[in-house]
C-alpha cells in the first residue's frame, strides 16, 4: 500500500509540473503574440499615407470646396462618415485624391493664450478712489445692463454695446475694468491692440474674430482693448500694405462689436489715452458710443487714492494733507509709486514705521523721474 501511494504521489507530481509547463508556455506564447501584434501596428502606421488638414469653404449637393494649407482651393468627394459637414470645418483629406475621411474638432488658428490676459479679477469698486463719477457711469451702462437685463426690456431699450474710457496714463482706467468684471462676476479678457496686427494678410481680423468667440464662450465677459488706438486710427485712402492690414483688422473688430445681440452678456471697454485720433466709426452711437474720461484725481480723489495705499503701512506722525498738497497733478499711479518709495526709503534704514521725511523724499524722487522724461521726450526732436 505504501509502494502504491508514493507512485500515485509521482503521478500526481508529473501531471502537475506538466500542468504548470503548459501554462507558463500558454503565458509566454500570449507575451509572444501581443508584442508580434504591437510590432504590426507600429509598422502600419509608418506604411500608412499621412493625411492632409484642410479647411472646408462651402457644400456643393455631395462635394465640397476644400482650402488646403497653401491657399488653393478643390471640389473634392466625401467618404462615408464625413458627410455632416459645415463651413469652416476642419477635415483631413487624403493626400493622393484629396477625398475628405474625417472631420476634426473645430479648432483656433490661433492660441489665444499668447494674445490674452483672462482672468477673475478680485478687485472692489472700495479699491479705486477719486472716480466717483466715472464708477456711477460705467455701473449703468455695464453693471446693470449684466445683472438685470429684464429692467432695459420692461423699458423698451438697448443698452449701449461698450464704453471707451479715455484720459492721462495711470489714472485707473484698468482698474475700472477688472473692477466691474468682479461685481459682475464676469471674465476679463484683456487684448493689447498692437497685438492684433499681424505678419499675414488677414491672420488679424482672424484673430479679432477667434477673441471674441471666445468672449462668448466664456460669458458673461468683459473684453478690455487697451490701446485701442493702435488698431482704431482715422483711416487714410493712401497707406502702406502693412497700414491697409491694421484697417482690415479694424473692419473686422467692427463687424464684431456690430454683430453682438443686444442684452447680451459680452461688453466691450476701449482704453486709449489718444481718443483725438480715433475714427468716428468706433465712436459712433451702436458701438463704443458712451464716451467716460478718466482725468487726473483733485485734491479729494488723491486723498482717497492716498488713504488707499497707505491703509496697511504703518505711518509714524505723517500730516496727510501736507503731502497730497505736494502731489498736486499726480495721477493715481504716481501716488502709488509715492508710498512704494516711501516704504523703501524707511527699509533702507531699518525701520517699520513710515515717515513724512519718507514721503517727502518719494514725492521728489517721483517729481525727479517725470521731469527727466519730459527731457529725454523732447531731446527726441532736437
Amino acid at each position: 500500500m505504501v509502494v502504491k501511494d508514493k507512485e500515485r504521489e509521482k503521478v500526481i507530481d508529473i501531471n502537475y509540473s506538466y500542468t504548470s509547463g503548459m501554462t507558463q508556455l500558454e503565458d509566454e506564447n500570449r507575451i509572444l503574440k501581443d508584442t508580434i501584434e504591437g510590432l504590426k501596428r507600429e509598422l502600419d502606421k509608418f506604411r500608412e499615407p499621412p493625411l492632409m488638414v484642410c479647411e472646408a469653404v462651402d457644400m456643393i449637393k455631395d462635394k465640397v470646396i476644400i482650402k488646403i494649407p497653401n491657399g488653393n482651393l478643390f471640389l473634392v468627394s466625401i467618404a462615408k462618415g464625413c458627410e455632416k459637414l459645415k463651413p469652416g470645418d476642419a477635415v483631413l483629406a487624403e493626400q493622393k485624391n484629396l477625398t475628405l475621411v474625417k472631420r476634426l474638432p473645430r479648432a483656433r488658428s490661433f492660441n489665444i493664450e499668447r494674445f490674452v490676459i483672462m482672468e477673475k479679477p478680485n478687485i472692489g469698486w472700495k479699491d479705486i478712489g477719486g472716480l466717483d463719477e466715472q464708477i456711477n457711469e460705467i455701473k449703468e451702462v455695464i453693471e446693470l445692463p449684466l445683472k438685470n437685463p429684464g429692467l432695459f426690456k420692461k423699458v423698451g431699450i438697448q443698452p449701449p454695446k461698450g464704453i471707451l474710457l479715455y484720459g492721462p496714463s495711470g489714472t485707473g482706467k484698468t482698474l475700472l475694468a477688472k473692477a466691474v468684471a468682479a461685481s459682475t462676476k464676469s471674465t476679463f479678457i484683456e487684448i493689447v491692440g498692437s497685438e492684433l496686427v499681424q505678419k499675414f494678410i488677414g491672420e488679424g481680423a482672424k484673430l479679432v474674430k477667434e477673441i471674441f468667440e471666445l468672449a462668448k464662450e466664456k460669458s458673461p465677459a468683459i473684453v478690455f482693448i487697451d490701446e485701442l488706438d493702435a488698431i482704431a486710427a482715422t483711416r487714410v485712402e493712401i497707406g502702406t500694405s502693412g497700414e491697409r492690414e491694421v484697417q482690415r483688422t479694424f473692419m473686422q473688430l467692427l463687424a464684431e462689436i456690430d454683430g453682438f445681440k443686444h442684452l447680451g452678456n459680452v461688453k466691450i471697454i476701449g482704453c486709449t489715452n489718444r481718443k483725438d485720433i480715433l475714427d468716428p466709426a468706433i465712436l459712433r452711437p451702436g458701438r463704443l458710443d458712451r464716451l467716460i474720461r478718466v482725468s487726473l484725481p483733485n485734491k479729494d480723489g488723491r486723498k482717497d487714492i492716498f488713504n488707499i495705499h497707505t491703509k496697511e503701512m504703518s505711518l509714524d506722525m505723517v500730516n496727510k494733507d501736507a503731502l497730497i498738497n505736494q502731489m498736486e497733478d499726480f495721477s493715481g499711479a504716481e501716488i502709488r509709486a509715492v508710498c512704494t518709495e516711501a516704504g523703501y526709503f524707511a527699509i533702507r534704514e531699518n525701520r517699520i514705521a513710515v515717515t513724512q521725511k519718507d514721503f517727502e523724499l518719494a514725492i521728489a524722487k517721483v517729481k525727479k523721474q517725470e521731469e527727466e522724461e519730459g527731457e529725454d521726450y523732447l531731446r527726441m526732436f532736437g
